[in-house]
């Protein structure tokens, strides 16, 4: 398996990561986290719908991007 997209497992569920080597870190896919976490049965709504809360409150730290392909 390549380092730079391997699938981690949490709990025995599949969370897609990606290696950036240039700044030496993992990112995690936020909707297989939320899926994990709230056993959500559509994660991405979950996400949109938490980004919309945040927003709201004035947060800016997540983008108007709904989602990338992973």
């Amino acid at each position: 398996m390549k380092k730079d997209t391997a699938i981690k497992l949490f709990e025995s569920k599949k969370v897609r990561t990606a290696w950036d080597e240039e700044q030496e870190k993992w990112y995690f896919s936020i909707v297989d986290i939320i899926a994990i976490l709230t056993q959500s049965i559509d994660s991405n709504a979950y996400w949109r719908k938490l980004k919309q809360r945040l927003k709201e409150e004035g947060n800016e730290t997540v983008t108007n991007c709904h989602g990338l392909k992973y």
